[in-house]
């Protein structure tokens, strides 16, 4: 809150250099003694509202704005939005997409951007996908939700920018503690960090490990789906059970991450929701903002991908080749998989681009309950050999596992704890990060799910029993022995890259109190 008339807001004044407070707080008064000499009014605020247009600063308002309706019933100015979330435009260089909810349909809506709190010069006009979802059941309401995006173009490499987002009613220009920033990529490469996990939802932990990672200060996060389990059955089929007003919790857990981190979402089982068409996702489609350089960003939303410094990464739809849970099996008539090819083959044909990382839901190798997925292995294992992908990132089950290095299905390198691996010789390291915050699974041979996190690593284990899906949808046994690393408990990753004469991934497992229970290596041609 403000102090009495000087006062700067406390989430405000704890991103802004002592210099830039001074320039704040002179800015302000100087503005204020211009509004009380010229008798400044309400109507000379706002000019223009086009897409990208500049106008003038807004200032602080000498008396009350002329009513403004967000509904035919509610003040515009009472209207708060929330669950405000970035993701990157196909450039993270340049582009920035920003996403928000409003709890009604408003008028007029917009983002303010610019250099600095005080001066959101740039304002952006946002559209509204207005969703409806039927009552699906006697215990559920009929739903309509108000999504909001605006597409940020034409920005300058490695900038910090304020932000913040409004409509007719509610300026954020006279309401700076709502404002967010965000960071576009850097022109070259340099060291950043960035974050992954899978199958978060509403809880307590999906909370704290939100907050952890914050304080990992990443680049960007990427969600390996199972987003918010607004549908808690997962089969992607019309009578699975169905709560909208979930998404509204989630967005509003989320925004104190994702309204500075770039949120960037691939879509699991639990987030094809049948009666959205097309195939599950018009929901999606309403919700999030993402990169439109995929095949067909339309018919697949969540296929796409994004250079950031030194690091291609790929979002792909496992739905469309799960052998376990077909309800979109085969829906892009192997476009996604010709897509991927080509895509990493441009990749990794690229100067700029040291390592490829991919992240999907359903997991290619894991010991766990939904264990592993021969759909996954039959259209994409041999892609990720061939193009020596660096580091493949899954959810679906809720637990920590990792394997050796794995190249053409078998065990190219083991890889213990701290150990370093060359994806050009070894092979491909896989990761399953489920443990975002929905209950935790166990290993069927012992390793049991645990609250306070239980951590098995077995340098010189040989092997395990475990099981992958078949295309008939049966559990076809198997003896593994790329089960290197497990945990059970809520955590994450952190993946430091470094750029520069030896580049590297060092890939950290944390768990939900920040200590390090996995960390390895990956560099190429060392």
């Amino acid at each position: 809150m403000d102090t009495p008339n000087l006062g700067i807001p406390e989430q405000l004044a704890r991103r802004l250099s002592m210099p830039e407070q001074h320039e704040y707080l002179r800015t302000k008064l100087s503005r204020r003694g211009t509004l009380a000499t010229a008798g400044a009014v309400a109507s000379g605020l706002l000019v223009g509202g086009c897409s990208g247009s500049e106008d003038e600063p807004a200032r602080k308002r000498s008396s009350p704005p002329a009513p403004a309706t967000a509904t035919g019933r509610v003040h515009g100015s009472v209207v708060v939005p929330f669950g405000r979330r970035l993701a990157f435009g196909a450039d993270p260089k340049t582009q920035m997409r920003i996403s928000w909810q409003v709890p009604f349909a408003v008028k007029k809506p917009y983002v303010r951007v610019g250099l600095k709190p005080w001066e959101l010069s740039r304002k952006i006009e946002a559209e509204v996908r207005d969703l409806r979802t039927p009552s699906l059941s006697k215990r559920l309401p009929a739903v309509e939700q108000y999504y909001v995006h605006a597409a940020l173009d034409g920005l300058k490499p490695g900038t910090t920018y304020y932000y913040g987002v409004g409509h007719e009613g509610f300026d954020p220009a006279d309401r700076l503690e709502t404002l967010g920033t965000f960071t576009t990529a850097p022109a070259k490469a340099e060291s950043f960090v960035f974050t992954a996990f899978g199958d978060q939802g509403v809880s307590y932990d999906a909370l704290a490990n939100d907050q952890v990672i914050l304080g990992q200060n990443p680049a960007f996060h990427l969600h390996a789906g199972d987003i918010c389990y607004a549908d808690t059955t997962g089969h992607g089929e019309k009578d699975d059970v169905y709560d909208a007003r979930v998404w509204d919790q989630f967005l509003a857990q989320t925004e104190s991450v994702a309204k500075s981190v770039p949120w960037m979402v691939s879509y699991g089982n639990h987030d094809m929701e049948a009666w959205y068409s097309p195939d599950g996702y018009g929901g999606q489609l309403a919700r999030w903002s993402l990169p439109d350089n995929g095949f067909d960003p339309r018919k697949a939303p969540g296929v796409y991908s994004f250079v950031y410094g030194n690091v291609g990464v790929l979002s792909l739809d496992a739905n469309d080749v799960s052998y376990e849970i077909p309800a979109n099996l085969g829906y892009t008539d192997g476009k996604q998989t010709k897509w991927l090819d080509r895509r990493l083959g441009e990749l990794r044909a690229s100067d700029a681009v040291d390592f490829i990382v991919v992240f999907f839901h359903h997991c290619v190798y894991s010991t766990s309950t939904h264990a592993s997925d021969g759909g996954l292995r039959d259209a994409w294992l041999p892609l990720f050999t061939e193009h020596q992908v660096d580091l493949v990132i899954n959810g679906h089950n809720h637990v920590y596992e990792r394997t050796d290095a794995i190249k053409g299905g078998e065990v190219g390198k083991r890889v213990p704890v701290g150990a370093s691996t060359d994806p050009t010789r070894d092979g491909t390291v896989y990761v399953t990060a489920g443990g975002a915050g929905k209950e935790l699974y166990g290993f069927p041979d012992g390793v049991a799910d645990s609250y306070e996190g239980h951590l098995e690593e077995s340098p010189d284990r040989e092997s395990v029993e475990s099981y992958h899906w078949t295309e008939e949808r049966e559990k076809k046994s198997e003896t593994v022995e790329w089960s290197r690393v497990r945990y059970t408990g809520f955590s994450f990753l952190s993946v430091e890259v470094e750029a520069g004469a030896t580049p590297r991934l060092t890939v950290s497992a944390l768990a939900q109190t920040g200590a390090r229970i996995d960390h390895f290596e990956v560099r190429r041609g060392a």
